[in-house]
């Protein structure tokens, strides 16, 4: 399970002082584009990539002084990666926003102008791949994911370059993830994909994993709806179970919720004891900022983050006292 040289220097530049995680996230494209046009009033063609690139810098350089990391994508992000504090190491996506829908599976493409070693060279620490899964759909379709993770995983393990591998949970049956039902077989679905992907042949170095229930269904936390999928007692369970299968070290995500919701997630698998080690953090940071950029500019954007957006990025870090190194984890998996 021991790093190489090359995959260890890049983990400590997108660590903090800790040896914890705490990155931020701004690779959102199209549900970008399409938020900030909703917010204007216009259509989505209209939100041009400089004001995509203006949004992201915004971002970049208000919140990196408080992050160890932050994760962009070379579409729209590489003069944002510029402004980034010197503290801040790069995560770079490598794969096309969304997934292909015509036909079933939502299978995954990659950047056609992007390879492993175009990452490296443009300076980032990281390859980060975003794959829809569930252990639940069909095997010939899995089969073709497990393959795309394995080609990846081979090119970072050639070039030297950590690989961050986020998988979203979905209803292959094509039920709503935000409801009810999704959420009782939610902590089967990231079970199942933790274990997946911790396997030797796909060479990920990171799990980027979603917390596995849906705290909204959990009976007693701040955002319970009052229709009960676990309880308590039942929620942290789940936390530790995927925890325990996860041969990698992991960090969640936080899956567009509101920032207090993510931060009490959190809080959660710190009680659990869930051997988490940091976070990569996006929307719950920054999305209340979109409609601000979106109908007062770029400097209304700025003087948001740098009251609100420090706020909640310090509250996530906050959060992390219950994180563990990633050394920690790699240890205790060998």
């Amino acid at each position: 399970m021991a790093l190489s040289p090359g995959k260890l220097k890049h983990l400590k530049a997108l660590s903090n002082k800790d040896g914890i995680i705490a990155a931020a996230a701004m690779d959102q494209r199209a549900s970008l584009q399409k938020a900030i046009a909703s917010a204007k009033g216009v259509d989505q063609k209209a939100v041009t990539p400089e004001m995509m690139s203006e949004f992201k810098t915004a971002v970049v350089r208000v919140l990196t002084p408080h992050a160890s990391a932050i994760l962009l994508d070379p579409e729209y992000g590489l003069d944002a990666a510029k402004a980034r504090a010197p503290n801040a190491g790069l995560l770079l996506a490598y794969e096309e926003s969304g997934y292909d829908n015509t036909k079933p599976g939502r299978l995954p493409d990659l950047l056609p102008d992007m390879s492993a070693k175009r990452i490296v060279d443009l300076g980032a620490n990281a390859v980060k791949i975003l794959i829809y899964y569930s252990p639940f759909d069909d095997p010939d379709v899995n089969d073709i994911k497990h393959a795309f993770i394995q080609r990846i995983g081979a090119e970072c393990e050639f070039y030297q370059i950590p690989f961050f591998l986020e998988f979203v949970g979905y209803d292959p049956k094509g039920g709503n993830e935000k409801g009810i039902e999704y959420a009782k077989i939610k902590p089967q679905v990231v079970i199942g994909s933790m274990q997946e992907f911790s396997k030797p042949q796909y060479h990920v170095d990171v799990l980027k994993v979603e917390v596995p229930v849906n705290t909204e269904f959990v009976e007693g936390t701040s955002v319970y709806k009052g229709q009960k999928a676990y309880s308590g007692a039942e929620a942290l369970d789940y936390f530790r179970k995927a925890a325990a299968v996860a041969e990698k070290p992991f960090i969640y995500l936080s899956a567009g919720v509101g920032n207090k919701q993510f931060v009490e997630s959190l809080q959660m698998a710190t009680e659990a004891g869930a051997d988490f080690s940091g976070v990569l953090c996006g929307r719950a940071t920054w999305k209340d900022g979109m409609p601000i950029y979106a109908t007062k500019g770029v400097k209304a954007l700025e003087e948001w983050l740098a009251s609100e957006g420090v706020k909640n990025i310090s509250s996530v870090n906050a959060a992390l006292k219950g994180a563990i190194p990633w050394s920690k984890k790699l240890a205790a998996a060998a």
